[in-house]
């Protein structure tokens, strides 16, 4: 059974337990996830009291009242008016007491036969869940205004722990981006878990400093690349002492030992002011700036639009293309043009190029501070990350 947090929910319970009766109240309360015990105790208390007073009524009739009063107003009624159910209220509960009930059991006694339920808490990380309900990407600010500076992107999907509502914004905070979005397009509530379960991922978080990533499952065979401490890679399959993983849309295998496997959903992504430092020219800084425009569109293979979904190659195709650069459709091929550099070297709009064995399969733009931009995978999109996540094959200046 799936607990999700929220005040409809604790009620519930409740009221499921005083279609059962009254005594159940304590045991209901069991598979309640802490942080909605005070909501719960409000509900179990007023729907106790109000029980009690109601004459000539079942109980089970006057439980099923009070639900259907509940799912239209969020109170319940009494002779002096409408209670909220979100109030405090004082009441005990025994977390450790989690029990069945039968239908022939009567309203005071316990089957003793029955199992223990257990809870299953849902909540991807956070307490107050948001989840950006857009197509592409929402923007957070570092004020409530739309002319506010840009803070971050959370992608479609992304989660994010809502700190405080101001008037038609949210304050969240998404990764390492704080600031605010539009309530207009952040699910809260039961929404934003409904939404969180359609585009909640598994991914494997490295916890060494190196990852050896391989082509197949095992220690003899080739190693395609490293992956830095704190990367996450989209986990395909758990093979127990392997773990097969999606590197930038393609299949390979990481020691299960030096990552930790976990469910997450997406956050937002952390846009840096950019020091090009000097002799960098104008054209270079504008490129930049106009890739960026992009971070958390879709990402699909073989695409080229920049807005509708676009692979690694077509990214950098089409934003060069921008500056009188024609690239073809291939990062294979475009790795073999242009003039080499190197990390020393390297500046703000030349392509970073990555592979397997030395065979290129996937490309990036350079945006400086040892930052790329490039088109990932489906799960992330146009994302940005260190030039180093990977180790790079090659590097290639066109400007």
């Amino acid at each position: 059974m799936k607990i999700y947090r929220g005040r409809g929910t604790a009620f519930g319970l409740v009221a499921l337990s005083f279609t059962m009766g009254v005594s159940s109240i304590a045991n209901a309360a069991a598979v309640v996830p802490a942080a909605d015990r005070t909501v719960f105790a409000g509900a179990s208390a007023l729907l106790s009291s109000y029980i009690s007073m109601a004459e000539g009524v079942s109980l089970k009739e006057d439980a099923d009242e009070a639900v259907r009063l509940f799912s239209l107003t969020g109170d319940l009624p009494t002779d002096d008016g409408m209670i909220d159910l979100t109030a405090p209220v004082d009441l005990e509960i025994d977390p450790t007491v989690a029990t069945e009930y039968t239908e022939d059991s009567d309203n005071t006694g316990v089957s003793e036969e029955a199992e223990p339920e257990v809870a299953e808490v849902v909540d991807y990380g956070y307490i107050n869940l948001g989840v950006a309900r857009v197509e592409n990407y929402l923007n957070v600010r570092k004020d409530s205004s739309i002319n506010a500076e840009l803070a971050g992107k959370m992608p479609a999907g992304a989660g994010c722990e809502v700190l405080e509502e101001d008037g038609d914004w949210f304050k969240v905070k998404s990764g390492k981006v704080e600031g605010y979005v539009s309530a207009e397009y952040l699910a809260t509530g039961d929404e934003a878990y409904e939404l969180a379960a359609e585009y909640v991922r598994t991914v494997a978080t490295v916890n060494t400093e190196a990852l050896r990533v391989r082509e197949e499952p095992n220690t003899e065979c080739t190693i395609d690349t490293l992956v830095s401490e704190g990367e996450e890679l989209i986990v395909m399959e758990d093979m127990g002492d392997w773990i097969k993983v999606d590197m930038d849309d393609y299949e390979a295998y990481v020691a299960a030992e030096y990552v930790e496997v976990s469910d997450k959903l997406p956050h937002a992504i952390t846009i840096k002011e950019l020091n090009y430092g000097t002799g960098v020219s104008d054209v270079r800084v504008d490129l930049v700036q106009y890739a960026l425009q992009f971070v958390g569109n879709r990402y699909v293979w073989g695409g080229t639009s920049l807005t509708n979904g676009v692979d690694c190659s077509g990214f950098t195709m089409k934003i060069l293309g921008r500056y009188g650069v024609s690239l073809p459709h291939s990062s294979r091929s475009q790795s073999g043009m242009g003039k080499k550099v190197n990390g020393d070297t390297i500046q703000p709009g030349d392509l970073v190029f990555y592979g397997t064995g030395g065979s290129v399969n996937h490309v990036a733009i350079y945006i400086g501070n040892g930052q790329i931009v490039h088109a990932s995978n489906k799960r992330d999109g146009i994302k940005i990350s260190n030039m180093y996540y990977r180790n790079p094959i090659t590097m290639r200046s066109f400007l």
